[in-house]
């Protein structure tokens, strides 16, 4: 294939967008006025709408009017937890390292630092590294640590054979649980991850040999340790006001949907003491009169998939009881039990079941996947990150790489040594604003939902996985209960005559077809 060189004054016309660009931005930055026009006119109107963090998002099209029975997790789902309790969860485990499986003395020196991880980011166990992967499974390079130090991006393409993709299929299951490779996908993760990289750190700092195979376990198992041993839950039960947020809206949100006629289940992991509490503390002492059918310690994900565990009730105290289940009680609380009985029982099937939860896996991909329910994730971190996504400094540095883009795209034609000179600055610039972008979120990882452009590992399996995502439970309260969620026709690269690239650069018509002329 042979590549002609367009005409000097083709090149000449998109050089001078070039300037006017840089004319703009470099006012903007500098924080004088620009010549004739301001950075924001290149943003389409659209696009300076600010989006509402209290908002509602649609993968699938769907009607609440249809919905006649909501069902929903109970931690981070019900009960939204503050921040504060992730210090709490990584010191009791890095104690339980050094007391119990008696690891070095020096790892208490490491205390929790909230801004080093981010959900969804994988660890691969036998090199100990922590990372970020795109929907297409590639390593968003600069974003590769081992304990706290950033792997530079040669040594992590030459750690997978000298690419950055990673056969996940091959090194991690369904739930993203190994064996070679680790997902993690829930809130409570970030204490873990964090306790994992400080470990990593301290015993490569001190040059002590370790199997890495061994470290992530124990990790993993003090962090489990604080759970089963009910640490976290004692924490939370001596200072409910504390740690337990939004209580006041959760109660409306149920109250809400009872009024208006429809049927509530409750499904969570948490024992019943744990969750009788932090209920009377939100809704009140006749919580349970509220929901249908109650179940606890469902072990779930097995619960939707294992159909051996049966049903059990249990008493006013907590207590096991041994007579058979044949139906669902409301206002009795059951333990375990899988989810084909509950089907059997409930004869609550289909789309017109709406469960919440916060764990992708655990809560929401056999429900949509096999059962067919509709389903709705509950994502904290999307208030904070739609805060940054309306700021100025977002919407000038996403404008000014979107309109590179298109440059670049454009000026790759050209191939006299004054436009390779150009497309090269022009690569250098557009590689640091995504870094820059990146900061805006996390210096070390950046968004939860996207790498540089790709969507994320994370964010492809919330588009599959859920109908609905937001904040928080309380944003059902700026809808009516018989709302339409429309998602909004993004389109394919092969529907879209008008990128923001095009926007930005004046080409507003089907981009490139001079171009490709001088393709041979």
């Amino acid at each position: 294939m042979r590549v002609e060189s367009g005409s000097a004054q083709e090149r000449g016309i998109l050089l001078e967008s070039l300037s006017t660009l840089l004319e703009k931005t470099t006012a903007s930055h500098e924080g004088r006025a620009p010549g004739n026009r301001e950075l924001t006119d290149l943003l389409p109107p659209e696009v300076c709408s600010l989006l509402n963090p209290a908002a509602i998002y649609a993968n699938n099209e769907i009607s609440l009017r249809d919905v006649e029975v909501y069902g929903f997790d109970y931690d981070y789902t019900l009960a939204q937890y503050a921040d504060a309790l992730h210090p709490e969860i990584f010191i009791a485990a890095r104690d339980i390292l050094i007391e119990h499986y008696k690891y070095p003395e020096g790892i208490r020196k490491y205390d929790y630092n909230p801004s080093f991880a981010i959900r969804g980011l994988h660890y691969d166990i036998q090199k100990s590294l922590l990372m970020k992967i795109d929907a297409f499974h590639y390593v968003q390079l600069g974003t590769a640590y081992r304990g706290l130090q950033p792997v530079p991006d040669e040594e992590v393409i030459e750690l997978y054979g000298g690419t950055q993709h990673i056969p996940l299929y091959q090194m991690s299951g369904f739930y993203g649980k190994g064996p070679s490779i680790k997902q993690f996908m829930d809130i409570f993760s970030l204490p873990e991850m964090a306790l994992l990289s400080c470990v990593v750190d301290y015993f490569l700092g001190h040059s002590l040999e370790f199997d890495q195979a061994h470290l992530y376990k124990d990790v993993t198992d003090a962090i489990r340790d604080v759970h089963v041993k009910g640490l976290m839950y004692q924490w939370i039960e001596q200072d409910m006001e504390k740690y337990i947020l939004r209580g006041d809206e959760t109660f409306a949100v149920l109250n809400r949907l009872v009024a208006h006629g429809k049927q509530l289940f409750l499904i969570t992991n948490s024992p019943f003491s744990f969750v009788d509490k932090g209920m009377r503390h939100m809704v009140g002492p006749d919580w349970r009169q509220l929901f249908d059918v109650v179940i606890v310690q469902a072990d779930k994900p097995s619960f939707f998939t294992d159909r051996r565990k049966p049903f059990r009730k249990l008493d006013e105290k907590g207590s096991l009881q041994w007579d058979r289940i044949t139906r669902l009680e409301k206002g009795k609380i059951y333990r375990q039990g899988n989810l084909f009985d509950f089907l059997r029982l409930t004869e609550w099937r289909g789309p017109r079941v709406l469960y919440f939860g916060d764990h992708l896996y655990s809560d929401l991909a056999d429900l949509m996947l096999r059962h067919g329910w509709r389903t709705g994730a509950i994502i904290p971190e999307l208030e904070r990150e739609i805060r940054i996504i309306n700021t100025e400094q977002y919407m000038h540095s996403l404008t000014w790489q979107q309109a590179l883009t298109g440059l670049l795209e454009r000026m790759q034609t050209y191939q006299d040594a004054e436009s390779r000179q150009v497309l090269a600055a022009w690569m250098k610039e557009r590689q640091e604003l995504r870094c820059i972008t990146k900061a805006l979120f996390n210096a070390q990882f950046g968004s939860i939902f996207r790498t540089f452009h790709n969507p994320t590992y994370f964010s492809r399996r919330l588009v599959r996985f859920s109908d609905l995502y937001m904040a928080s439970l309380s944003c059902l309260l700026n809808y009516r209960v018989d709302f339409t969620f429309y998602p909004r026709r993004t389109p394919l690269q092969h529907e879209a005559p008008l990128w923001m690239d095009q926007l930005c650069t004046g080409c507003m018509k089907t981009p490139f077809l001079g171009d490709m002329a001088h393709i041979r």
